[in-house]
């Protein structure tokens, strides 16, 4: 059959392989994204804090995508759960890097203005530096997200959830009559699912970010 009518009579599972690709890389965006923000908020006022922090996040993206996943089987088992940790790995250093770059680019001036009129560190914190740093630590998250969407495929090798199954079983049986197109299958729903995530933070972005910081 061809391509079309492939995605015709398996429409169903791809579907539903496209919701827990995309229901994984969410989950672990979002727990990358507050493990990423505390990092950075931890590190950035410290020049040897904020470069360990960006070294030991780095470090982590030098590890191959099925090593990583292959070593922490022993300790997660198969499924869900190594997938999940190696993704939120994967995704920390984007938002850490963006978010000590961020907080150390707010103007002193205006922190200086909040600590003037009584604001606590904490208040400084929340209502001036996160709010004006926003802008390059979503940057950080897109980054994050299209990187986990093509890593997330390799998720299949640990039985975990997502459109890598279907590459990986096309790559098995190459040369039967459907590899080729559970290959394209899975591969095209990844850069679809990458696509909507990245409309999704423009409108967040908009949303979230005023006219002012934005020009």
């Amino acid at each position: 059959m061809n391509f079309w009518e492939y995605l015709g009579n398996r429409h169903a599972q791809l579907l539903a392989d496209s919701f827990q690709h995309a229901s994984a890389v969410f989950q672990c965006m979002v727990a990358a994204t507050v493990i990423g923000i505390l990092l950075g908020v931890l590190t950035y006022r410290s020049e040897w804090a904020g470069n360990l922090a960006t070294t030991a996040t780095a470090s982590i993206l030098t590890i191959p995508s099925l090593a990583m996943i292959g070593l922490l089987i022993p300790i997660a088992g198969l499924g869900v759960a190594p997938t999940v940790i190696a993704l939120t790995l994967y995704g920390l250093l984007p938002i850490v890097r963006n978010a000590i770059v961020g907080l150390r680019g707010v103007d002193p001036a205006l922190v200086d203005a909040a600590r003037g009129i009584g604001m606590s560190r904490l208040g400084r914190l929340l209502r001036v530096e996160l709010p004006l740093a926003w802008p390059p630590i979503l940057t950080g998250i897109r980054v994050a997200t299209q990187m986990l969407m093509g890593i997330a495929a390799i998720a299949a090798f640990a039985s975990g959830p997502g459109l890598g199954n279907l590459i990986f079983r096309g790559v098995a049986s190459l040369g039967s009559a459907n590899a080729l197109n559970q290959v394209l299958a899975g591969t095209l729903g990844i850069v679809i699912l990458a696509l909507l995530f990245d409309a999704g933070y423009v409108l967040i972005g908009r949303l979230t970010i005023s006219r002012g910081i934005r020009a």
